[in-house]
């Protein structure tokens, strides 16, 4: 069993007045897709105009590619809200497609070399341009496949009633605000120790299409020509094959607290690579990085969880946190489901909000260089071998049965889905945790066995993706869509357009005094 911080603090919150307060713990979605086409190759068409403006619009949006769609959802304190919205957002960008369709899986369809993974483009403003120099930057350091890859975000806050009750019983010190990011970055530790759970119930990328490595090496077994996977994967997305950064290894970002992290992403903005400055910022007039460093922005530090805060216009990530405090927190380890037309079940946002509160009221230790590593190995395991029978993870360097960890982690996190439970009346994070808790002992029912499977009987990753794909565009657009929500996204089409042009119309001044402006 986990030691929590005070018995005190959890106490508080089974009482039926402050589980209230739970109530109003704040959630919302980003969701990313390929557009493809009918072959199911990379679309190179331009971002659709009949979805708006990729730069301003609010919830339709491109993320590395232009063909790479970002559905975001508004934060809302109702749990049903961000899938609700995200089901429009895509019953309506399914009817704007004209003969492409949204991949259903999180690796990518069939893709060629860097040149046929168009860049987005977000208009001629210098904040459009700065968005697009820094994904050339990230095609020139990392390659352009890594950012084909879609996968969905998961953001969460608690309520500030929360955060003062939680002070108030534990008798803590400073501001307010302190004291919630301590606390923050305290679940963020103990989320590093143990969120390799939500890669192991939740990731669905066992097998790949083989165009995706270039002809790279890569050790993964044939499933089928053109399919390559590893047999117990759960998730290649996560592993050294997918959205991971082996060149960020020597970073040494540390989360054991708000000013070492600030502290890490600062400097490493400012601190010159040897290869990155090989490489050029600039080719006469055409920019090809933002800058030399090891990071270029701080969004280029790649974390299975991050600390956020709604940044004033203009200001860096790393400088609103220093200055204002953790907002809210974004969880990155979630693979889409091809099996659903949304890529996303509400079981996941269900389990996120257990798992975080587990997180939160554990003891948090800071992390050592060797934990580190140790949480680090931990992952990668589950990721490349979730499912295999006599998997190990370390603890305290020794090695330990997967099985009865797993287990003993659903037994801490039980308290908190019955805390749940009286917040919101009901039973459902009670009966989503044990439904979740079979997948321990019965691995062919996690969505990465089931992946697998099909791609078998299908004859190959693309064919069943494709496959999926297909009938999932089908069934959105057969979802009715009423007359209202379809009049609030056109709306917001023709919105975000004329924000482009107004930004567009505007003085913009030289770009490279609005880059140095922004790292002033």
């Amino acid at each position: 069993m986990l030691k929590f911080t005070c018995c005190d603090e959890m106490r508080q919150f089974f009482s039926p007045d402050h589980a209230q307060v739970l109530r109003a713990i704040t959630r919302g979605y980003e969701r990313e897709c390929l557009r493809v086409d009918a072959s199911a190759y990379l679309a190179q068409t331009p971002h659709p105009l009949t979805l708006g403006s990729k730069l301003t619009h609010p919830w339709i949006t491109t993320d590395y590619a232009e063909a790479l769609l970002e559905f975001i959802t508004p934060p809302s304190q109702d749990p049903a809200f961000p899938l609700d919205f995200l089901r429009d957002i895509h019953r309506f960008t399914a009817r704007q497609m004209r003969g492409e369709i949204m991949w259903a899986g999180s690796m990518p369809c069939v893709v060629g070399d860097d040149k046929t993974i168009a860049i987005a483009n977000y208009g001629s403003s210098n904040s459009a341009k700065m968005k697009s120099v820094y994904r050339e930057g990230l095609g020139l350091r990392y390659g352009r496949h890594m950012q084909t890859i879609a996968g969905s975000h998961y953001n969460w806050s608690l309520p500030e009633e929360f955060w003062v009750i939680l002070k108030g019983c534990c008798s803590g010190t400073g501001s307010l605000q302190d004291f919630v990011s301590e606390r923050y970055f305290g679940l963020i530790r103990n989320f590093m120790r143990f969120g390799w759970l939500i890669p192991y119930l939740f990731g669905a990328s066992p097998a790949i299409c083989q165009s995706f490595l270039q002809g790279r090496r890569s050790g993964l077994q044939e499933l089928v020509p053109g399919t390559l996977f590893r047999p117990y994967a759960t998730s290649l997305r996560m592993s050294d094959l997918g959205y991971q950064n082996r060149a960020q290894d020597q970073l040494h970002v540390s989360f054991n607290s708000l000013a070492e992290y600030t502290r890490a992403l600062e400097t490493a903005i400012r601190t010159p690579d040897p290869f990155y400055e090989k490489l050029g910022v600039r080719e006469g007039e055409r920019w090809k990085q933002l800058n030399a460093n090891l990071l270029q922005i701080e969004n280029e530090f790649y974390a299975g969880i991050r600390p956020k805060r709604v940044a004033k216009a203009g200001e860096r990530p790393a400088l609103a946190l220093k200055k204002y405090g953790v907002e809210y927190l974004e969880v990155r380890l979630f693979d889409l489901n091809p099996f659903v037309d949304i890529g996303i079940v509400p079981a996941q946002s269900t389990f996120a909000d257990i798992l975080l509160l587990m997180c939160l009221f554990h003891q948090s230790p800071p992390i050592s260089a060797r934990e580190q590593g140790e949480n680090d190995e931990n992952q990668t395991r589950i990721v490349n071998q979730g499912r295999q029978p006599d998997l190990t993870l370390l603890v305290y360097n020794r090695e330990q049965a997967f099985r009865p960890i797993a287990h003993a982690l659903f037994d801490d996190m039980q308290p908190f889905a019955q805390m749940l439970d009286v917040a919101y009346g009901g039973d459902n994070y009670s009966r989503t945790l044990a439904s979740l808790r079979t997948r321990i002992d019965h691995p062919e029912t996690t969505p990465s066995a089931q992946v697998l499977l099909a791609a078998r009987e299908n004859k190959g990753y693309f064919k069943f993706a494709m496959q999926q794909s297909q009938q999932h565009h089908e069934s959105l657009l057969a979802q009715s869509l009423d007359a209202a929500t379809l009049a609030r996204f056109e709306a917001s089409v023709q919105a975000s357009l004329a924000e482009q042009q107004r930004l567009e119309s505007l003085p913009q001044g030289p770009f490279e005094d609005y880059v140095a402006s922004y790292y002033a």
